[in-house]
């Protein structure tokens, strides 16, 4: 079985893919309604850019591009 998870939005009673893709007749499907509120979203960037700051130190090691190559 494949999965794919595509992002949409629900708009005049329509779900409208963010990108294009093609859903053979009778495909079944997984919906997962995400809820938008600006706590949630304020919380994730602030999580997510401590994650980023410690991941990304000033003692981090510098890799070159012949190193990101290999």
């Amino acid at each position: 079985m494949i999965m794919k998870s595509v992002s949409a939005r629900f708009d005049e009673g329509k779900v409208l893919f963010d990108e294009e893709i093609v859903i053979p007749p009778h495909a079944r499907l997984l919906v997962t309604i995400l809820e938008d509120s600006d706590a949630d979203r304020s919380d994730f960037l602030t999580l997510s850019s401590a994650s980023f700051a410690d991941a990304y130190d000033d003692d981090e090691i510098e890799y070159s591009e012949a190193d990101v190559r290999r």
